[in-house]
């Protein structure tokens, strides 16, 4: 783990997510941002960012291809809150020559067609919306996959240069669920119908009994690795 990775570690060590937000807004002021999908989990964190009044900026990448009951969380978020929600967009060049020269569906052909829609819809806009930051906040939970086991609370991200801080890392789903319950926190219905993990609506379906949490997505590929570039390139982390 970095030097600054570690120093982050220390400064939240023992604290609650709250807590250790304050601490980590304080620390990289103007320089911290927080990821969501519209997810449980990360509805939870802008609960707990927006309504305990946390100066940490909140962004969505806006891949155009997410689901009607996403928009409405979304719009039911801002209503709820009253704050803004940043959202990043596909640059229009090559997500066009893209569609133009593959069409709309390429990425059920092949991984790397799926990789490179992905880098077009999801990695380069995240790039763009991590510009500038030194401390990215997200909802990764450890029990979500077998890859996220082997990450930690705090990381040092080397692609994008800052740390990465996931405040309900050791949380369970069933304290996630207690919490959204508690405090009226609007969530995505779709939790109700088997998709534990929501992305990109072709590319995501509902999970069946005694499934793995991401089974749902990108089902038609190897079922060994779950991730589409977002989290996968975490660098020095043990």
């Amino acid at each position: 783990m970095s030097t600054q990775a570690e120093d982050i570690k220390q400064l939240t060590a023992g604290l609650e997510p709250v807590a250790a937000l304050a601490k980590l807004a304080e620390r990289f002021a103007g320089e911290i941002t927080f990821s969501t999908s519209f997810g449980w989990e990360d509805q939870v964190i802008t609960h707990m960012i927006f309504t305990n009044n946390l100066p940490i900026k909140i962004f969505t990448l806006e891949t155009g291809r997410i689901f009607p009951e996403t928009y409405y969380v979304w719009n039911r978020t801002m209503e709820m809150y009253g704050k803004p929600i940043n959202a990043y967009y596909p640059k229009n060049e090559p997500l066009e020559k893209m569609l133009n020269e593959k069409g709309p569906s390429s990425f059920y052909e092949s991984v790397e067609n799926r990789k490179e829609c992905c880098g077009i819809r999801k990695v380069e806009p995240l790039n763009r919306a991590l510009a500038g930051n030194k401390c990215w906040i997200t909802g990764i939970r450890a029990e979500q996959s077998v890859n996220r086991h082997d990450m930690h609370n705090v990381e040092w991200d080397e692609q994008h240069n800052l740390v990465k801080f996931h405040p309900i890392f050791s949380w369970t789903l069933t304290e996630v669920k207690e919490y959204v319950r508690k405090y009226n926190v609007p969530y995505n219905t779709l939790h109700d119908k088997g998709f534990p993990s929501i992305g990109c609506q072709p590319c995501t379906r509902a999970i069946r009994e005694g499934e793995d949490f991401r089974a749902g997505r990108w089902w038609w590929e190897d079922q060994s690795k779950k991730e589409c570039g977002l989290h996968e390139l975490i660098i020095d982390n043990k």
